[in-house]
């Protein structure tokens, strides 16, 4: 049995299901065959293998609950990044599925630092903001 090591280089993303700030809903088995879309281009024009667990949880701040997905993303030992590769390839993978699932703002939580990405300003109605 070997036993294979690589940096450790991480990062979560969590998006909604919600399809912009309605209440329709993205099925989660949907949202699986985008990422493993974009997983598949990155694979064919870079070489780059982002492994994901993909989990169910909510977003939750003030009157705002929406279904979503949590993607976690480790540096695979299998087929290990350099760190800069691997945050640019999270992040242009993220930016894909934002653009796919119709997200307006999105974090990304990576080991060392903490990402958003957003198309406007707008917020989700159901937030009290003052």
């Amino acid at each position: 049995m070997e036993v294979i090591n690589s940096e450790k280089y991480t990062a979560t993303v969590t998006i909604g299901l919600q399809k912009g700030y309605t209440t329709d809903l993205w099925p989660k088995s949907e949202v699986i065959v985008k990422l493993q879309e974009v997983q598949n281009q990155l694979i064919q024009d870079k070489s780059i293998y982002l492994s994901t667990a993909v989990s169910e949880c909510d977003i939750v701040l003030s009157g705002q609950i929406e279904p979503s997905l949590k993607l976690d993303f480790i540096n695979y030992p299998k087929f290990p990044l350099e760190e800069k590769t691997f945050k640019e390839n999270v992040l242009l993978l993220t930016k894909s599925l934002m653009k796919e699932l119709n997200q307006n703002r999105v974090v990304i939580v990576f080991h060392n630092d903490i990402m958003m990405i957003e198309n406007s300003s707008d917020i989700d109605p159901r937030i009290n903001v003052k």
